[in-house]
């Protein structure tokens, strides 16, 4: 047994508060090891993998762009490619399917969320932000909830048009009027104080929560989950300001900057060719269209500055409390950028009275270096940069590391790095084992054993991945890659490797079946 598995069986048995081995690395021992870490989990919402300098973007992220120099950039995350699967995964740590989260955002079944298993682990739980399930997470573990318990809502004001708004606040009427959750109060509409950015306020929301019971002796959970930058485009003038002149060269400029950022931070390697772009040409545009299109990145942009904004804030209020050290910090997406397409309201776009989305062409700008889009099974719907940052554990700065990852994963490395428990039962149902390994062991400079391969399936898009081979479907037509070489899917082997294909679709189909989706896929 070499150190750093004496390490990682050490780090485990010490968090349970069970002393079984002596004369462990300095590195966990003594206080630290015996006090479970503080966690938070920052999640964006729509964002792209390289919509933050840490994964090649022009995009001002100072404080997202440091905790990657002090921890580990994960190249190989993944999630589901839609915005509430993904949560829903993340929060129990099961496939969407089998929680039966998969085809709309309704109620949570035969699982148990991450809120109450470190509840009973000793933990304080807070949960801030968008949820998007009809469940309410008051009631499934979490000592405190505030937020959007729907899927998106206006920015400035999700509710009844104020006094002193410009018009009314640009809405979705088929799903009007949003619920907001404040633990055990609902309110739909939710009409907030005229100062209301969603951003801003939901951090201020957490720290306050965090503030609460400081001093408590108890670790903190705090999963923050953020809207930004998800439709509509809205942001402060300010922060949409600061990217004047950025984006007039246009989309291939941009795309081919992060490309070579990504590959000279050492973040991609030749294992990661660029995709063929598929965005319009910039010069094929009128000038009313590329100012249009200007417009809707720098809000973009202005979006993400400002999360990245109030991720600082959080930090430096964590700091200030003397609980930086023993945080176990992380930040993901729920899925690859959208090109999704809503128009709703007038005025200009990025303002409360106007809903405008990204669209196609910057969407694949953001997915660099993938194809495709939030709601594909390929990795630009499912790729997320995602960082961890532990100063106590990974005293290594700068890591990236290339493991095969997935959201499924995260309830596994909480139970692990809390001491907790994962339940057979819960709410009288019967809970399905967890589907993920723990991460800890890269934490601690180790490496994962994944003995299933991932499976993917949404919408018209589906999936099988192993460590070499990413069988991937839109529609009736399966494609094969080569990951070792190919992580962005830019050559179709499947035929030169027919039997393969065979054994992996068949290995999708059976997975199919088991989680109860089998007989309503038909695929060629």
């Amino acid at each position: 047994m070499d150190r750093i598995q004496v390490n990682l069986l050490c780090f485990i048995f010490s968090v349970a508060f069970i002393v079984v081995f002596s004369g462990c690395s300095d590195e966990i021992t003594g206080e630290e090891a015996e006090t479970p870490p503080n966690i938070v989990f920052i999640l964006a919402d729509d964002m792209g993998y390289s919509d933050i300098g840490a994964y090649g973007s022009e995009i001002q992220t100072p404080n997202l762009d440091r905790l990657a120099e002090n921890g580990i950039r994960f190249t190989q995350m993944h999630n589901t490619s839609k915005c509430f699967p993904s949560r829903a995964v993340l929060l129990t740590g099961i496939y969407a399917q089998q929680s039966d989260m998969h085809e709309q955002p309704g109620a949570f079944q035969n699982a148990v969320m991450f809120g109450e298993v470190l509840k009973r682990a000793g933990y304080r739980t807070l949960f801030v932000g968008k949820h998007h399930s009809t469940d309410n997470p008051y009631d499934w573990g979490f000592d405190h909830y505030r937020g959007l318990r729907d899927g998106a809502a206006n920015y400035f004001n999700p509710g009844e048009q104020r006094p002193t708004d410009p018009g009314p606040p640009a809405q979705k009427e088929w799903a009007y009027p949003r619920t907001f959750v404040f633990d055990d109060s609902l309110a739909a509409p939710f009409t907030p104080p005229e100062d209301y950015y969603s951003t801003d306020t939901w951090t201020n929301w957490a720290i306050e929560l965090l503030n609460k019971n400081e001093g408590e002796d108890k670790p903190f959970l705090l999963y923050l989950s953020y809207q930004a930058p998800h439709d509509p485009l809205q942001a402060p003038e300010e922060s949409v300001e600061k990217y004047e002149g950025v984006y007039e060269k246009g989309y291939e400029a941009i795309a081919q900057a992060r490309y070579e950022r990504q590959r000279n931070m050492g973040l991609l390697d030749e294992r990661y060719p660029r995709s063929e772009p598929t965005h319009r040409s910039w010069e094929s545009l009128s000038d009313s269209a590329k100012a249009d299109q200007v417009r809707r990145m720098q809000v973009y942009a202005g979006m993400i500055d400002r999360m990245d904004q109030n991720i600082g804030r959080l930090i430096n209020y964590i700091k200030e409390q003397g609980e930086w050290e023993n945080t176990l910090f992380m930040f993901a997406s729920d899925n690859g950028a959208s090109a999704e397409v809503v128009e709703i309201g007038a005025g200009q776009i990025g303002s409360i009275t106007r809903w405008a989305s990204l669209k196609e062409d910057w969407a694949n700008v953001a997915n660099t270096p993938f194809r495709n889009f939030k709601n594909y099974s390929h990795e630009g719907g499912t790729a997320t940069p995602f960082i961890v940052h532990w100063p106590k554990v990974v005293t290594e700065g700068g890591r990236i590391d290339h493991s095969l990852t997935h959201f499924i994963d995260l309830m596994p490395t909480f139970v692990d790095v809390s001491g907790g428990q994962y339940p057979k039962e819960y709410k009288n149902m019967q809970i399905h084992p967890m589907e993920g390994v723990s991460l800890l062991p890269i934490f601690l400079g180790d490496s994962i054993s994944r003995n299933e391969p991932l499976y993917y399936n949404w919408n018209e898009g589906s999936a099988i991945q192993t460590e070499r081979w990413k069988l991937v479907r839109w529609g009736n037509d399966w494609e094969l890659y080569d990951m070792t070489n190919d992580r962005t899917e830019t050559t179709n082997l499947i035929e030169e490797h027919p039997d393969i294909a065979k054994k992996l679709k068949q290995q999708w189909q059976d997975w199919a079946v088991e989680v109860g989706i089998g007989e309503k896929i038909e695929t060629k």
